[in-house]
């Protein structure tokens, strides 16, 4: 069975030639299934209470930002954009780690045959989830991320933005790092989780994580007629030169969108943070220029072509260039800060840019 999975999911759709080693795969479930006993272990050594403290301004000051950006809005009317300032307002945001770690008392796991203890951890984990049923409120300090998992997520039923300890790492974050490099990794990140709360699918819901329209129609029909851009914008790409695979413009939507709006949204927060401060250049950069340079760092990769191409046809993130350059090319501060004109390659007219927040 093992040889089988990986066959058709790492070889045929993914291009893996070899499988991991067995300690490897031991180890990747036994993360999972006590994903906060070693999320602790991680935390003490990979997560300071300074760390955490420079994250929450980071939330604070992007959060701030999309403020700003809301209320000067021309296409979004006075009455959606109270309901979507409180929105804003009411987001929970959880940061590094849970208040309260799961516990394993009742999970036998001990010096025996592996599937056992993936057995008595699956059950373990079913009956907590079944003690859920008999509870009047939802558990709102759970966490649908360990510590250790190297990415962020929006929660819609929630609205909250969780930001585990692993992404607020290098080359994300830096706790005592340049103000530019941290608002062009993990600051857009911050901005991207935060949009999904407006984007096309969070927008369905209020502040309270009801499934209830709070647009006015007039407001919907604007922010639909300016979703067009991004999606011809997207579909326009191939995946290789000459490829007849294109970008799914439509399935990558709200992704896309949560793209360029974090960018905006982190830049404007960079701007008001350096506006104080004298301007630095490091290794001959500006902040902008770092900023701009560290957004493309992130989402560095090498990727195979079977799984590029399953990505493509399956996956609501477009690849990690069209994400890189897509979003570059609808921002005039990138054009500013690098010198870009339009006969250059990555210029875009101001009459087709994708525009959201």
């Amino acid at each position: 069975m093992v040889n089988a999975r990986f066959n058709f999911f790492g070889k045929t759709l993914s291009g893996i030639q070899q499988i991991e080693p067995r300690w490897k795969r031991i180890a990747t479930v036994s993360e999972q299934y006590l994903r906060d006993l070693i999320g602790q272990e991680y935390v003490k050594t990979n997560f300071s209470p300074n760390a955490k403290k420079r994250a929450i301004d980071l939330v604070d000051n992007i959060k701030a930002s999309l403020k700003d950006r809301i209320t000067g809005l021309t296409w979004m009317g006075a009455e959606t954009k109270a309901k979507a300032l409180d929105k804003l307002a009411k987001i929970d945001v959880k940061i590094g780690y849970p208040d309260k770690w799961w516990t394993y008392e009742n999970t036998d796991v001990s010096n025996q045959p592996h599937i056992l203890n993936v057995l008595n951890c699956a059950y373990a984990e079913n009956l907590r989830v079944l003690a859920k049923l008999n509870k009047d409120k939802i558990d709102r300090t759970e966490w649908g991320m360990a510590p250790q998992t190297v990415n962020a997520y929006y929660n819609p039923l929630i609205n909250e933005i969780v930001f585990p300890a692993a992404i607020l790492q290098p080359p994300f974050f830096y706790a005592a790092g340049d103000d530019g490099v941290n608002y062009g990794g993990i600051g857009m990140v911050i901005g991207h989780e935060i949009t999904h709360g407006f984007d096309d699918e969070g927008s369905q819901y209020d502040a309270e994580g009801n499934l209830k329209n709070w647009w006015t129609d007039a407001d919907k029909k604007n922010y639909e007629e300016m979703t067009g851009k991004f999606v011809k914008q997207y579909s326009g790409y191939t995946l290789f030169p000459g490829d007849s695979l294109h970008v799914n413009g439509e399935l990558t939507l709200g992704e896309n969108i949560a793209d360029l709006g974090g960018m905006i949204i982190s830049f404007n927060a960079l701007k008001k943070a350096i506006s104080t401060k004298k301007p630095t250049l490091i290794n001959g950069l500006t902040p902008e220029q770092r900023f701009f340079i560290n957004y493309a760092i992130i989402w560095r990769e090498n990727m195979r072509p079977e799984n590029m191409r399953m990505q493509t046809l399956s996956d609501p993130h477009s690849l990690s260039n069209f994400r890189v350059n897509g979003v570059l090319s609808n921002l005039p501060e990138f054009f500013k800060a690098f010198g870009v004109k339009p006969t250059d390659k990555m210029y875009n007219k101001e009459e087709t840019r994708a525009k959201m927040w």
